[in-house]
């Protein structure tokens, strides 16, 4: 019989094979007595692609933050591929998510001094594991025009140029070929689509998803647009998972 002081747990289970994302009593606050999130669970698959829907200000990004390990939980686990974010130093995290998660920012965050060939390459500069990737399809750059192309962008036009010569429909590919370079398994997409119109939003949609599919890379697309929503295998109301009063932007 164990004793007063010793702490019996369950033994931790190895993750389903098909397993990519585990949450389980996620909570977290900019103030300890406002939570912004409550999240009992969440779940993806491997290679599934998800739309999280939720009004602007609801704190879907900084859902999406903590998932990406940007941010660190006040409890819960949030475990990619089998790692517990919540249990890394804040080095581990930013190793971790350079190795496996690929990320399209609402704004882009395309960097001004690099042109489109050194912004898409700039993930396969922190992760040497992305770099071995893409060795099959003619290295970093090989696999840079690859995507660029199978994006709608002529890659031998606009390799040299530099981000701000560049349209919004242009710099959002170019940040999605960003995220998409050396096979992350999983992209997480923030309202990437929002300065859009219809046509243009339809069209990347499509062009994202076939290009995820080639790298066998899961989607999590977040949009308060839900017109969007019928190309994903699945759509999760932010509100049916957090159970936390949300705080909306005005």
């Amino acid at each position: 019989m164990p004793g007063a002081n010793d702490r019996v747990e369950k033994s931790p289970q190895s993750p389903h094979p098909d397993s990519l994302l585990t949450i389980r009593g996620l909570r977290f606050g900019w103030k300890r007595d406002a939570p912004l999130l409550d999240v009992a669970s969440m779940h993806m698959r491997r290679g599934e692609r998800v739309f999280l829907h939720g009004p602007s200000g609801c704190g879907k990004s900084t859902l999406l933050n903590l998932i990406a390990g940007v941010l660190k939980p006040d409890a819960g686990e949030i475990s990619v591929l089998g790692k517990d974010m919540a249990t890394l130093g804040g080095a581990a995290r930013d190793r971790f998510r350079a190795d496996h998660i690929g990320l399209i920012f609402q704004q882009f965050n395309l960097l001004p001094y690099l042109d489109v060939l050194g912004n898409t390459l700039l993930p396969t500069r922190f992760s040497a594991l992305r770099r071995s990737r893409s060795r099959d399809e003619g290295g970093p750059a090989g696999q840079a025009r690859q995507l660029l192309s199978a994006l709608g962008l002529d890659a031998n036009v606009l390799l040299a140029r530099s981000s701000h010569q560049l349209s919004v429909g242009q710099q959002q590919r170019v940040a999605a070929a960003r995220a998409l370079i050396g096979a992350p398994e999983l992209l997480i997409a923030d309202e990437p689509t929002s300065a859009l119109d219809a046509d243009a939003r339809a069209a990347f949609i499509s062009l994202l998803l076939e290009a995820s599919a080639r790298a066998r890379t899961a989607v999590l697309f977040v949009s308060h647009d839900l017109s969007l929503a019928p190309s994903f295998d699945r759509i999760l109301r932010f509100d049916s998972i957090n159970a936390a009063p949300a705080m909306r932007s005005a």
